[in-house]
């Protein structure tokens, strides 16, 4: 069944995931405030609109891939969901702080339609190929109407609870991420300084209790996976000013919880200063590069 959608935000994950849409035989309607994402979008099969708000006017369903919560904020405040039809579900994808994904499923209640926070993992990758992890937040209602949606640009979806809850669920899956990354990195690092080839440690950890996805599909050194970004200069795949975005939004609800979490806290601190100078063009794996020593290592080729 085809379904209209009205599709803000058309970067690098919002692009190929309204594609995916168009190619499940869904009507899709975009707008990106870069005429070149908007032209993009387009060659795929996206019907440019001229703002977000003649989007959504015509849409049943409304999907926002944005870069912060304030964006998502203004936004709908400022005529997104005054645009949108009665009932209308505003479904947003963007990873943003679960006090403004709360907020926003009130302003959306308060206009007469329906929310649900969905952001996802997976990177352009999982985009591109339509292999996204959504985690929801809402009503089940809310989740069952989106899920053909959801499914079609994504191979799992995970209903975690009431508003805000897909946030939540996001913010702690990439704290996960970011240490184990760290922690990969650094034990190449050592195995580098022990002589230890790169390919015989991950031939050791890919089947042993070290196994995680940060060392068998995101690899952060050359060779052993030759899908990982390390195999192409650290062009994202997941960029390190995002990770430290999703970490700067982990470290505020840790303290605000008063929840101990000390590497948690460290992996935010490291991505920050990371993104903020080498790491702002690179993936995140790149965080390898600030871990190794200034002289030659004996083994392992440096990254």
């Amino acid at each position: 069944m085809s379904t209209t959608i009205a599709f803000i935000g058309l970067g690098h994950m919002g692009g190929p995931m309204a594609a995916n849409l168009v190619k499940a035989g869904h009507r899709v309607l975009g707008f990106d405030l870069v005429p070149d994402l908007l032209a993009a979008a387009a060659s795929a099969g996206v019907r440019p609109a001229v703002s977000a708000a003649e989007a959504a006017a015509d849409a049943e369903v409304v999907v926002t891939m944005l870069p912060a919560g304030r964006h998502v904020l203004a936004l709908y405040r400022e005529g997104l969901l005054a645009a949108a039809r009665p009932g209308t579900l505003f479904v947003d994808c963007s990873t943003i702080d679960v006090a403004d994904a709360r907020a926003a499923h009130e302003a959306v209640a308060a206009a007469g339609h329906r929310a649900l926070d969905a952001p996802v993992s997976g990177g352009v990758v999982g985009a591109e190929a339509g292999t996204l992890t959504f985690m929801a937040g809402g009503g089940a209602e809310e989740f069952a109407a989106a899920g053909p949606l959801l499914d079609a640009m994504g191979s799992k979806a995970v209903h975690c609870g009431g508003p805000g809850a897909g946030q939540a669920a996001k913010i702690c899956n990439n704290m996960i991420l970011a240490i184990s990354m760290i922690g990969v990195s650094e034990a190449f690092v050592l195995a580098e300084s022990l002589g230890l080839d790169h390919q015989a440690l991950y031939d050791v950890a890919s089947t042993a209790s070290g196994q995680c996805w940060a060392l068998t599909v995101n690899c952060p050194v050359p060779g052993p996976v030759p899908t990982s970004p390390a195999n192409r200069d650290y062009r994202p795949g997941f960029a390190a000013p995002l990770m430290a975005k999703d970490l700067g939004l982990a470290a505020n609800a840790l303290r605000a919880g008063g929840v101990d979490a000390p590497l948690g806290l460290k992996a935010a601190e490291l991505y920050a200063a990371f993104a903020e100078g080498e790491g702002a063009g690179l993936d995140f794996s790149a965080i390898v590069r600030t871990l190794r020593p200034a002289a030659p290592t004996p083994n392992g080729s440096p990254a």
